[in-house]
């Protein structure tokens, strides 16, 4: 799944997935955010090193099994090059290049950065959870500040990424993340139940980046 959020999440879908979030922090005193990236990376680099690769391996059979002069062998190389280079625009192609395991490793990193970022580290409680997902990388991720894993134990929001993610596999990204939001929620809720004087220190918007 590659393109824009937009095209999967409508502003009514972002909005009930907020609404979703505020019914959850009202149970608990935990801060919960929804980001929803369309990618986690460009991976330009695979296309550059394999129009590279090409380049300078293709001059070795020309020599060999052609007449052709140093000129011609030249141009085949930049040719072969530029061809390379004009295939890995496709976004879906440059992914299939990209081993799984590289891009998971991505999607986390890109999931921890943006927990930092928006400032879930800074609660009262530090009790913020962060659910991210990256659509081209087709991943789901779930990062909690100290005050949730000093509550919950770990492995806890295992079930909740397998059904994101079958959510996300099946297309169903609004029900997929509603799911998810209820289900931290209620782990919340017992884990870090709300108290007299707490406020929601973070919008419950969906943060979404394209």
């Amino acid at each position: 799944m590659t393109g824009r959020v937009t095209r999967s999440l409508s502003p009514e879908a972002l909005a009930r997935i907020a609404e979703a979030v505020g019914e959850a922090e009202s149970r608990t005193a935990g801060e919960i955010v929804v980001m929803v990236s369309a990618r986690a990376g460009l991976y330009r680099s695979p296309v550059l090193l394999a129009a590279l690769i090409a380049a300078l391996a293709a001059p070795w059979p020309l020599i060999a099994l052609t007449g052709w002069s140093a000129a011609g062998i030249a141009l085949a190389q930049a040719a072969l090059a530029l061809a390379i280079l004009s295939l890995g625009a496709s976004e879906a192609l440059r992914l299939r290049l990209v081993p799984a395991r590289a891009k998971r490793a991505r999607a986390r990193e890109a999931a921890r950065r943006a927990f930092r970022q928006r400032g879930l580290t800074r609660t009262r409680g530090r009790t913020g959870v962060l659910i991210h997902i990256a659509l081209a990388e087709q991943h789901a991720e779930i990062v909690a500040d100290a005050g949730v894993l000093r509550a919950v134990a770990p492995g806890t929001w295992d079930a909740t990424i397998a059904a994101l993610l079958v959510a996300l596999r099946r297309d169903e990204i609004e029900a997929g993340l509603v799911g998810a939001v209820r289900s931290v929620g209620a782990i919340l809720a017992e884990a870090c139940p709300r108290s007299a004087g707490d406020i929601d220190e973070l919008p419950n918007r969906v943060i979404v980046s394209e």
